[in-house]
């Protein structure tokens, strides 16, 4: 896809969004169901049927996929997605390319070992790596634009309001 054909696809789409900006809000869903036989939950990505357990430094069998990895991992494709979509439309050519993700767990915390061990990431790095000419302005502006519009990473940058809810039965209970 070049420029002009992305322009072009995302054109009315703008246009809509700008005369109806309540349009563009969209509530993305997720849903999981408790497996009833493990210590698994069992979510439904939309292509295929993902198995959630525990990671194997909290007794996990490291059979069922890792929540965390799975936080990297959307990570990873959203950036790598807005990354060609921003070279795409600032004319930035790429041969080839990685995006990698790494975070720092300490499950001290997660496993209550020790209150003040922070539950969750407390380093996220994101990496790409680049087979390109494009001078290094293009690189910096490239970097700069997919930070700024990758949802996964400024979802991760700027916390969102977070609510939890409890409700009793088969289906979660809504907020």
């Amino acid at each position: 896809m070049d420029a002009d054909t992305l322009r072009s696809l995302q054109a009315p789409i703008k246009d809509r969004y700008r005369d109806a900006p309540e349009s563009a809000v969209v509530t993305l869903r997720a849903r999981g169901s408790l497996d009833d036989t493990s210590i698994a939950c069992k979510v439904e990505t939309g292509r295929a049927l993902a198995v959630a357990g525990l990671h194997p430094a909290t007794g996990g069998s490291g059979a069922e996929l890792c929540s965390g990895d799975m936080l990297l991992e959307a990570l990873v494709a959203c950036a790598g997605v807005t990354l060609k979509a921003v070279a795409t439309a600032i004319g930035v050519e790429l041969r080839s390319g990685s995006v990698s993700a790494e975070g720092d767990l300490d499950f001290r915390g997660t496993l209550g070992v020790d209150k003040g061990a922070p539950v969750g990431f407390s380093a996220i790095r994101l990496r790409f790596a680049l087979d390109t000419d494009a001078p290094r302005d293009k690189l910096d502006q490239l970097l700069k634009l997919t930070e700024r519009y990758c949802v996964v990473f400024q979802t991760l940058n700027h916390k969102p309001e977070l609510a939890v809810t409890l409700g009793q039965g088969s289906t979660p209970a809504q907020g």
